[in-house]
């Protein structure tokens, strides 16, 4: 669909734009920003944990952490972080979110997927004995 016509039925149907990328971006490094959309915050969410899958899963590799000691700590990061930033950088109020769980819960399993690939690659060719 062009973008004329997703302009011209936004305009029908009264509802406004959809906040650009840049605008987005703004609102998720200002603290306590209005989120208009609950899409739009869940989706910085979702898109600050598979950024943080990834980083931690390039620091797990090139650390020697390996078993259950590498996924408990990615898991405590990672909510942790997660329940930081939501909580005391952003303050939203949770309940119209469906409850901490909810958020917590967003993106977690992809970013652990990713994170996992990630750790398992490079732990792989540093660590491995030849």
């Amino acid at each position: 669909m062009s973008n004329s016509v997703r302009k011209r039925n936004q305009e029908k149907s009264g509802d406004p734009p959809p906040p650009t990328f840049s605008e987005t971006l703004s609102r998720a490094f200002t603290s306590e920003a209005k989120w208009t959309d609950k899409d739009e915050f869940l989706d910085v969410i979702y898109w600050m944990r598979q950024i943080l899958g990834i980083l931690l899963g390039l620091i797990w590799g090139l650390l020697p952490l390996k078993g259950i000691v590498g996924l408990a700590l990615f898991f405590a990061v990672n909510i942790v972080i997660t329940y930081i930033y939501f909580t005391s950088y952003q303050k939203v109020d949770e309940e119209e979110y469906g409850g901490v769980s909810e958020i917590l819960k967003e993106g977690l399993m992809t970013s652990f997927s990713s994170f996992v690939v990630l750790w398992i690659l490079l732990y792989s060719s540093l660590h491995a004995e030849t």
